[in-house]
């Protein structure tokens, strides 16, 4: 009939459990059927197809008095735990309604998940510590492929994002700036133009947007950029340049510890604007959690504080 705590090929439902377990309780027909709200051959009828269902007598009815048989006894504790088990389960499920709790999985790429995605997370998890984060490192096409085929809640990647099937929400602005040794000929500069970029060797990103942006710079100007090294990583590109390689071309957020603890040198392009803010990304037909929705909550806020932060001294 049943096994390790549970029914077991059983077609009866809940609501069958219910009668027989007021039935039990009160050791009456007619007092279940009160409770109930039914007949009370209502109520017969669906003891008789559990038993039915069953094999057994789960009631005796003998001498006026309603009273469980042996095999009712044992029918009973499944029926306890089962019911039991139920309402634990709608509990749990509606506190996730209230609590987000589960696991939420975000693309991004190196810069991005070293510089940007920590502040966030820390907010997240201070205020959802249920929700366990998981974090899959790759380029922005490759974030892009895992939001399409739903390996990934979320993306954050470089603007512009141009795919008619994704959501876009803007949850950092930044820009586009050169970096130096401190010991360059740059690096006592607060500005500089793409032609006197153009005049060091240049350590650039393999492909990607940036990598885009800066090429067209050169490119607007008729000028021709001496790449000395590519890369693929954004920490690697900056340890080259410390190591005096070359200059390069980065996200201003991306190099901020390192202009603090002087090491590289950071100079705004006095010629050009070069926006490189980053946006969470995912699919419009996507069913949000509501941990999903609070990161969304956290992440625009995060922007929202970061804007009031006067903007650096050029």
């Amino acid at each position: 009939m049943a096994e390790n705590g549970q029914l077991k090929n059983l077609s009866m439902d809940f609501d069958q459990l219910e009668t027989f377990l007021e039935v039990a309780r009160h050791a009456s027909f007619s007092r279940a059927a009160e409770k109930r709200f039914r007949t009370q051959p209502a109520i017969s009828s669906q003891i008789r197809g559990i038993e039915e269902e069953v094999g057994a007598k789960l009631f005796d009815r003998s001498g006026g008095r309603v009273s469980l048989t042996a095999a009712g006894k044992a029918f009973l504790k499944y029926v306890e735990e089962t019911l039991d088990a139920r309402k634990a389960m709608m509990v749990a499920i509606a506190e996730m309604e209230r609590v987000p709790r589960g696991e939420i999985i975000v693309g991004a790429n190196e810069g991005t998940c070293l510089h940007i995605l920590p502040h966030v997370f820390a907010e997240f998890k201070k205020q959802y510590p249920e929700v366990s984060v998981n974090i899959k490192r790759a380029d922005y096409a490759k974030v892009l492929e895992s939001i399409i085929d739903n390996s990934v809640d979320f993306g954050v990647v470089s603007l512009p994002v141009n795919d008619n099937r994704l959501t876009v929400v803007l949850i950092h602005r930044d820009e586009l700036i050169l970096i130096a040794p401190p010991q360059h000929p740059l690096g006592k500069m607060k500005s500089a133009s793409i032609g006197e970029a153009s005049k060091f060797p240049l350590i650039v990103p393999k492909a990607g947007h940036t990598r885009d942006a800066i090429e067209q710079l050169f490119h607007e100007r008729r000028l021709k950029p001496n790449f000395t090294m590519e890369l693929d990583s954004s920490e690697l590109l900056k340890r080259f340049v410390a190591a005096d390689v070359g200059i390069g071309f980065i996200s201003r957020s991306n190099v901020e510890e390192d202009v603090r603890a002087k090491a590289l040198v950071a100079i705004a392009l006095s010629d050009a604007h070069v926006r490189r803010d980053l946006a969470l990304v995912f699919r419009k037909d996507k069913a949000l959690s509501r941990a999903a929705l609070a990161f969304i909550d956290i992440a625009v806020k995060h922007k929202s504080a970061q804007e009031l932060v006067p903007a650096p001294t050029r």
